[in-house]
C-alpha cells in the first residue's frame, strides 16, 4: 500500500482505530455504531436469502418495467423494488424467527433510511453542480480548448486527459461520453485516426476521471457503503488511480504513435 492508504492501514494496525481523529463518515454514527444483538442464533442463510431475492429481482422489474425487453427496463426502478424485495423478505424471516419484534425491524429501518439522508443531500448537491457545469458549457469549452492543430500520435492521450478533467469536474463519466465522443470521433476521420483507440481514450479517461471526483455518484456511494469520511475516501484512491492513469496516458502515446 502506499500513501493515504498505507497511512491508514497502519493506523488501524497500531491504534485499532478504522476512522482518524476529525473523520466524519458519509453516514450516520447511529448506524455505524450498531451492536449486534446477543443471543440469537447465527444463521448465514437470514443474510443469503435476502440478498439473493434483492439480486434476482433485478433482471425481473427490468423485464417487467422494459414490456419484456431487459435492455429497456428502467434501472432506477429495478434497484428500488429490488432493495423493497430484500427487506420485506429480511423482516418477514427475522419475525417469524423471534430475531426481531416489529418495533425493533421499525426502529432499525428508520435508522437505516436516517443514516442515508447526509448521502441523499451530498447527491443532489452533486447533481446540482453537474447541472451548473451543463448549462455553463464547461466540458464543451475544456473540449474546444484542445482542438487546435496537435501532432496526431499525442492526440489519443490527450483526448484520455481531457477526458478524465471533464469527468473529474462534472463528477460523471456519462456527461464526459456525450461531450467527448462527438469531438472525438470526427477527429479519427479528418486526421486518420484509429477509431477504437480514440474510443477507448474517451471511455477510459471518463471513467478514471469519475472514479476519482469526489462530486461523483460512484464515489459518493463508495464512502457511504465503507461508513468512511468521504474526502478520506478520495485521498486513499487517487494515488492507486493516478498510477494507472499515467500508464494509460504512456500507453496511448505508444499506440498512438506506431498504430
Amino acid at each position: 500500500d502506499i500513501g493515504p492508504m498505507k497511512k491508514a492501514e497502519k493506523r488501524v494496525r497500531d491504534q485499532g482505530k478504522l476512522l482518524r481523529d476529525g473523520a466524519e463518515p458519509l453516514i450516520s454514527e447511529e448506524v455505524v455504531m450498531m451492536k449486534e444483538k446477543q443471543g440469537i442464533p447465527q444463521r448465514p442463510l437470514n443474510m443469503l436469502i435476502p440478498v439473493g431475492v434483492m439480486i434476482s429481482m433485478m433482471p425481473v422489474v427490468l423485464f417487467i418495467s422494459g414490456k419484456g425487453h431487459i435492455m429497456k427496463g428502467s434501472g432506477s426502478m429495478a434497484v428500488l423494488w429490488s432493495v423493497i424485495s430484500g427487506l420485506v423478505v429480511a423482516a418477514v424471516a427475522y419475525r417469524a424467527q423471534g430475531i426481531m419484534s416489529t418495533k425493533e425491524l421499525t426502529d432499525t429501518f428508520m435508522k437505516g433510511v436516517g443514516g442515508m439522508i447526509p448521502l441523499a443531500v451530498l447527491m443532489m448537491l452533486a447533481f446540482a453542480i453537474g447541472d451548473i457545469c451543463d448549462v455553463l458549457g464547461t466540458g464543451a469549452y475544456l473540449a474546444q480548448a484542445v482542438k487546435s492543430t496537435l501532432p496526431s500520435e499525442i492526440i489519443p492521450a490527450l483526448v484520455f486527459t481531457v477526458s478524465s478533467v471533464i469527468a473529474f469536474s462534472t463528477g460523471t463519466s456519462w456527461g464526459t461520453f456525450a461531450i467527448m465522443i462527438p469531438i472525438g470521433i470526427p477527429m479519427v476521420s479528418l486526421i486518420g485516426l484509429n477509431p477504437a483507440l480514440i474510443t477507448a481514450a474517451v471511455l477510459g479517461g471518463g471513467v478514471f476521471g469519475d472514479h476519482c471526483s469526489p462530486i461523483s455518484d460512484t464515489t459518493i456511494i463508495s464512502s457511504m457503503a465503507s461508513a468512511t469520511d468521504h474526502i478520506d475516501h478520495v485521498r486513499t484512491q487517487i494515488p492507486y488511480a493516478l498510477i494507472a492513469g499515467g500508464g494509460a496516458v504512456v500507453l496511448f502515446l505508444v499506440f498512438g504513435t506506431f498504430f
